[in-house]
């Protein structure tokens, strides 16, 4: 064969599996999966209690099938629901989440926004998510689709679910209180951790009575992650990552578009980190000073790059045990 001939072919081999690794992209982005998860985090004596963590919906007018999958979640019964926000990509994906969320929010839930709550998603270069701060070549002033961030926010407040950007709170779940505390996109830059509550304060009283305390955020930037664990939470979660969206098949994630190390970009480790993340199963025991951290690698993309590749879009039932 000619040398002229073995380039062709080489050429051909190429681009086959490339378009093969781009369909099978596509396929995997619509493919969701629902994760299960035992975290032994509660207090001694405690109940399980079981938390829906979604994440990342990014919900357009032409969603339907997300949606649907979202809606089904409810047959699982959640004891809580926690949302890490990014639940839009276009002002068409309002009415949508609200389909979504209806029957989620019979159960006791709370919530973070993300900035795609706020803002619509706009095309920008895929590769920009390879450099160490994606953000850092944007435009500060460029004009992004202001999405109404107050109906997201007030549909999950009227089902009774928690507002947790920079804010304290209590949910009752399975019987049992739970302690919460939040802050908003730390991508953004719109984070600021809540102040502790004073000892003298009723909401301190009902605090020690909690059998576990979780930190919520929607993007996992080690400071927040930090405060977090000095403020006492035993389990944080965020989304945010997408799991990397394009990862290595028996590799992982190559980037978290935060400065979380790509190793945790899905699934459940500590914070800080030691053991590698799990997707199923029972957790290890967690260590003196560490959370539990739990990524979700959510459930939507952007609508300009629509594609997964060994990163499953999700949600995971965490069942919680006692310690």
């Amino acid at each position: 064969m000619s040398a002229l001939k073995q380039l062709a072919c080489a050429v051909g081999t190429v681009g086959g599996v490339g378009v093969a690794t781009l369909g099978w992209s596509l396929i995997e982005a619509r493919w969701p999966v629902l994760r299960r998860i035992e975290v032994p985090v509660l207090a001694p004596g405690s109940a399980p209690i079981k938390l829906l963590h979604i994440a990342d919906l990014h919900l357009t007018g032409a969603t339907k099938a997300r949606v649907a999958w979202v809606r089904a979640l409810a047959d699982i019964e959640p004891d809580l629901v926690i949302n890490t926000g990014d639940n839009l990509s276009t002002l068409g994906g309002v009415s949508a989440l609200g389909e979504a969320l209806e029957p989620l929010l019979a159960f006791p839930g709370a919530f973070v926004l993300g900035d795609h709550d706020r803002h619509g998603t706009v095309f920008r270069s895929p590769t920009r998510y390879l450099r160490r701060d994606p953000r850092s070549n944007d435009d500060p002033v460029a004009d992004l689709p202001v999405l109404p961030w107050e109906e997201v926010r007030d549909m999950q407040l009227a089902g009774g679910w928690k507002d947790l950007d920079n804010c304290r709170d209590m949910v009752e779940a399975a019987g049992q209180l739970i302690e919460l505390v939040g802050v908003a996109d730390a991508h953004a830059d719109d984070d600021a951790f809540p102040e502790p509550v004073a000892a003298g304060e009723g909401a301190a009283g009902e605090a020690s009575d909690a059998v576990v305390k979780i930190g919520v955020t929607h993007a996992p930037y080690q400071r927040v992650l930090d405060q977090m664990v000095t403020d006492g939470a035993q389990l944080i979660l965020a989304g945010h990552t997408h799991g990397g969206q394009l990862c290595l098949p028996g590799y992982g994630a190559l980037v978290s578009n935060c400065d979380l190390p790509p190793a945790q970009a899905s699934g459940l480790s500590t914070w800080p980190a030691s053991f590698k993340a799990i997707h199923k199963g029972t957790a290890p025991a967690s260590e003196e000073g560490q959370a539990y951290l739990h990524v979700s690698a959510g459930l939507g993309t952007s609508p300009f790059t629509p594609v997964r590749t060994a990163c499953r879009p999700e949600a995971t039932l965490l069942t919680l045990t006692a310690r």
